[in-house]
């Protein structure tokens, strides 16, 4: 089963803050349905992430998935972070059980369909910490999968990657939610991520946080990233932003890279 959300006109004030963080955010989230969150850093896509999780609560409104009002965390809408968060005395097998272990269950047939499914079947005993950036974060996609989640929800876990290993585990989340039916919300400042994962891209404002527009991204998974196809709704995507938000934090791949090269070479 996904997760049918129904986010009922939340608005949210920090303690100790004047102005809302959010303010009526209303939108539905199809079952199935994989949601990009872009727009200006503040803009409250991480806090609006949270709410989903049933991290935080909102001032006003609230968050229902299947009809049932979000009020703490739940094993069947899970969250990953920009750092993996892995266990480092647990082995690559512990860390991917840890949700069913918490649970009281034992499966090790499905910690071992869950590995060959991120690729990491030859990693069993090792210790994560001999991982590599990319495989470390497909660890923590296994964890995130074994409690049979209906919700995925994805905190720019890959803003850390190389591009290549980024894009490789952008294709593979997508499939994977894909294929299990699981319903996905990521946030983003990436333009090209956006475009590459979701069926729909949610366009913040700041100050406050609002949901101002949306495009829908209208192509097959895998995509093609090199195609005709692909450049026509990558534009549409960022003309859209540009008319609505204007020039801000978010970019394409390739500026994020040279950025990142930028701050190593300064390094």
């Amino acid at each position: 089963m996904s997760a049918n959300i129904s986010i009922d006109y939340i608005s949210h004030t920090y303690k100790g803050q004047a102005t809302s963080t959010l303010e009526d955010i209303a939108v539905s989230i199809s079952p199935g349905e994989k949601v990009a969150l872009i727009g200006r850093s503040g803009c409250g896509k991480s806090t609006l992430l949270h709410m989903l999780a049933g991290l935080l609560m909102p001032s006003d409104g609230c968050v229902r998935i299947n009809s049932h009002q979000v009020s703490r965390p739940s094993a069947k809408w899970n969250m990953m972070f920009q750092k993996p968060s892995l266990y480092p005395w647990m082995n690559v097998q512990e860390n991917v059980a840890l949700g069913l272990t918490l649970a009281g269950i034992t499966d090790n047939e499905k910690v071992t369909g869950l590995l060959a499914l991120v690729g990491l079947s030859d990693k069993t005993s090792a210790s994560v910490q001999s991982l590599s950036g990319g495989q470390q974060q497909r660890v923590a996609l296994a964890r995130s999968l074994a409690t049979t989640p209906e919700l995925l929800l994805l905190d720019e876990p890959f803003s850390a990657l190389d591009a290549f290993t980024r894009s490789s585990l952008q294709d593979e989340v997508s499939l994977i939610t894909s294929k299990q039916n699981l319903t996905m919300v990521i946030v983003t400042h990436d333009i090209d991520e956006a475009a590459a994962m979701a069926d729909r891209v949610l366009i913040m404002s700041a100050n406050p946080g609002r949901i101002v527009g949306e495009v829908k991204i209208n192509l097959p998974y895998p995509r093609d990233r090199s195609s005709e196809a692909f450049s026509r709704e990558r534009e549409a995507l960022m003309k859209t932003f540009d008319q609505l938000v204007g020039n801000s934090s978010v970019s394409s791949t390739k500026e994020t890279d040279r950025v990142n090269k930028s701050k190593q070479e300064a390094a």
